[in-house]
């Protein structure tokens, strides 16, 4: 169930396969599609999840017994009004793993799948998949022992009339040594100057850590991206053992990331199976009327997943994102808006999480 080489595809290796939905709320086995619709029985009846309230948290998936979850798919609408048109960073998705209380996946929805800023964007890469209109697609593997439960928490002002969803899994033994996913959700509205933003720390056991979102909204003039990426490994402290060139470095880019025509610089977003920058925008578009202007910081997504590479660590990992700008004048300590979301492995089902800022914090300039 581990095993995602093509070359294995055709090895039978057993299993029991299920899927979770609006319609088959349990995974049960020949239970799915039983609701009935005006086209009668078993036609498209229940797809969606229907009128989940401001502050009510629903389950999405309640799995008993030893498996991985191999894939998950997700839509909803991106807002319920113009004034209310951050749905994908006011929903909350967590995971928690073996019967934990504590979670190991504390994201806001659109940020877990390489969406942030509360709006879609296409994503073209090997674990997250969002293709148009808002379809958001997970197939980082995660197993778990004993059990597995997946919620989603509205902290939006209005009510979600639909949420459709679906988690594809697979029930079956578990290696002994298979981690635990994680995924945390950080952010400072305002870095400071010579301080280092704090990607995740207070990570101890044995693990990898496998990818990172980054939605930065630059504050402050002139280029922004020469801040290096540092890994601290094994009880590091004054230096990292891994430190990256760049922020533009770190995420497969060079010189910008731009082209340059009439010496005017242009953005060039890309996708790739490992590393991307799927988002740019200095306009707001999700409103528009004629006394609003829509200016904005601009706003940048990238994507880095470590899955040929994975940062492996036996002890403890802290991982730092340096906030540092070049113009004319040379290169100068900045202050932007930094938000990211780091992924990882662990042989534990949990860490300690900072508490997520309340929605309206988490709102984007």
């Amino acid at each position: 169930m581990l095993d995602l080489n093509w070359s294995s595809l055709p090895l039978v290796t057993g299993g029991q396969s299920r899927a979770i939905n609006g319609e088959n709320r349990n995974g049960a086995k020949g239970a799915g599609g039983m609701a009935a619709s005006d086209l009668g029985p078993s036609r498209k009846g229940s797809p969606c999840l229907r009128g989940i309230q401001p502050g009510d948290t629903v389950v999405l998936a309640d799995i008993k017994g030893s498996g991985v979850i191999q894939h998950i798919w997700v839509t909803v609408k991106d807002k319920t009004s113009d004034a209310d048109c951050f749905v994908l960073r006011d929903l909350v998705l967590r995971m928690y793993w073996d019967g934990e209380r504590r979670p190991s996946v504390e994201v806001p929805l659109g940020d877990f799948f390489c969406c942030g800023f509360g709006q879609a964007c296409v994503v073209n890469s090997l674990p997250i998949v969002v293709v148009p209109d808002r379809g958001l697609n997970c197939y980082f593997p995660m197993p778990f022992k004993h059990s597995a439960r997946i919620t989603l928490e509205n902290q939006h002002k209005n009510p979600i009339s639909s949420f459709f969803y679906q988690i594809d899994y697979c029930l079956g033994e578990v290696p002994q040594n298979a981690g635990y996913f994680h995924a945390q959700w950080r952010r400072e509205r305002l870095t400071q100057k010579g301080r280092d933003y704090v990607v995740l720390d207070n990570v101890h056991g044995r693990g990898q850590y496998v990818g990172t979102y980054l939605a930065l909204t630059t504050l402050e003039r002139y280029w922004w991206g020469e801040g290096e990426m540092k890994f601290y490994l094994d009880g590091d402290d004054e230096y990292p053992t891994i430190c990256g060139t760049g922020t533009e470095d770190y995420f497969g880019g060079a010189w910008s990331f731009a082209s340059h025509e009439g010496g005017r610089t242009t953005e060039q977003n890309y996708c790739t199976p490992f590393l991307g920058y799927p988002f740019y925008a200095r306009h707001d578009s999700t409103v528009y009327n004629r006394y609003h202007n829509d200016d904005v910081p601009p706003m940048r997504g990238f994507y880095r997943w470590h899955i040929p590479d994975p940062i492996h660590f036996e002890r403890d990992i802290r991982v730092t994102l340096q906030q540092i700008g070049v113009c004319h004048r040379g290169m100068f300590e900045r202050q932007d808006d930094v938000a990211t979301v780091a992924y990882w492995y662990l042989d534990k089902p949990y860490v300690e999480f900072p508490l997520l800022p309340p929605a309206e914090e988490r709102w984007p300039r």
